[in-house]
């Protein structure tokens, strides 16, 4: 794979930020330092730092994928209210990884868990939620 300027500020963005950002937030911000990048570009460098697993993408059900450059193990909090995605460090116990494994369903590369919900600040913002 080629050195891409594009994609290290993409990367560098990702790695500087606790935010979860999705795809037009990083091309804005890439955007200031190549005015000429296009959504398109980001987009498929997203798509390959995922693929090399150096990022992970995190898809919330609401058709818009959020980007986080910790690829540690660890379960994200999806506010259906706000949309904003939060860390949590909730994870499966290495027996229930192993448990599923064993249930004959095949080998286990990777796991995601994603909570939804409605976050505190919202909670607190609106007295009348669905």
């Amino acid at each position: 794979m080629n050195y891409s300027r594009q994609r290290e500020s993409i990367k560098e963005y990702l790695m500087s930020t606790r935010e979860h950002p999705t795809a037009e937030v990083i091309y804005n911000h890439v955007r200031e330092s190549y005015p000429k990048i296009s959504l398109g570009t980001v987009y498929r460098n997203l798509t390959l730092l995922v693929d090399l697993g150096e990022i992970k993408k995190i898809s919330t059900g609401d058709g818009t994928d959020h980007f986080d450059a910790d690829t540690s193990a660890h379960s994200h909090y999806y506010c259906r209210c706000c949309h904003s995605v939060m860390d949590l460090e909730v994870t499966p116990s290495v027996e229930q990884i192993l448990s599923a494994s064993s249930a004959g369903i095949g080998t286990i590369e990777s796991a995601s868990l994603l909570f939804t919900g409605v976050c505190k600040n919202c909670v607190l913002d609106n007295d009348n939620l669905d």
